[in-house]
C-alpha cells in the first residue's frame, strides 16, 4: 500500500482525541510503551513510525481501532507542512533557528570541526523551569555529532 498521509493525519486525531477522553497526557503514554516523552509523542503524531509491540500496547489503552495501530507503524515521510509553520509555536522554533542558526553552526564547528549534529541519532527534551518573569520552556537536544568524510 503506498503512502498515504491522511492515514497517518486520522490516526493522530484519533490518539489524540482517545488520549484527551481517558484524561492521559503524553508523558503517561510515553511511559506506558516505556519511550523517552518527545519521541512517544512525535511517533504518536505520526513522525516517527512505532513497533508492533508499542502499537499494540497503545491501541490496547487508547482503544484505537485497527487501522490507527496499522498506521502507527509505517514509516512516515517527514516533509514539512507550509500551513503548519504559521502556529506560533512552530513558528517561534523557525525564528530561532533563522536567528541563532549561524551561531549555532559556528559553536559546532569550532568545537567539534567540519560536521553536522544529527537529528536521526538524537535525545530530546522538553521540560518546564519555574522563573521569577514567568515559566521557562527548557528545550534540549543531545545529538551525535557526524564528521564530514569527504572522498579520497
Amino acid at each position: 500500500m503506498a503512502y498515504n498521509p491522511a492515514l497517518r493525519e486520522h490516526a493522530a486525531n484519533e490518539v489524540d482525541e482517545q488520549r484527551i477522553a481517558k484524561g492521559l497526557t503524553w508523558r503517561a503514554l510515553a511511559e506506558h510503551i516505556g519511550r523517552p516523552p518527545a519521541w512517544a509523542t512525535a511517533a504518536l503524531l505520526g513522525s516517527h513510525p512505532m513497533s508492533a509491540e508499542d502499537a499494540e500496547k497503545v491501541g490496547e489503552l487508547l482503544e484505537l481501532s485497527p487501522e490507527t495501530i496499522r498506521a502507527l507503524q509505517r514509516q512516515p515521510y517527514r516533509t514539512a507542512d507550509a500551513a503548519m509553520a504559521s502556529d506560533p509555536t512552530i513558528y517561534r522554533f523557525h525564528e530561532l533557528l533563522a536567528v541563532y542558526g549561524p551561531a549555532f553552526k559556528a559553536l559546532i564547528h569550532e568545537q567539534f570541526g567540519d560536521g553536522i549534529m544529527s537529528a536521526i541519532n538524537c535525545n530530546v527534551d522538553v521540560s518546564r523551569r519555574e522563573h521569577p518573569d514567568g515559566a521557562r520552556v527548557v528545550v534540549s537536544i543531545d545529538g551525535k555529532f557526524l564528521p564530514y568524510q569527504w572522498g579520497a
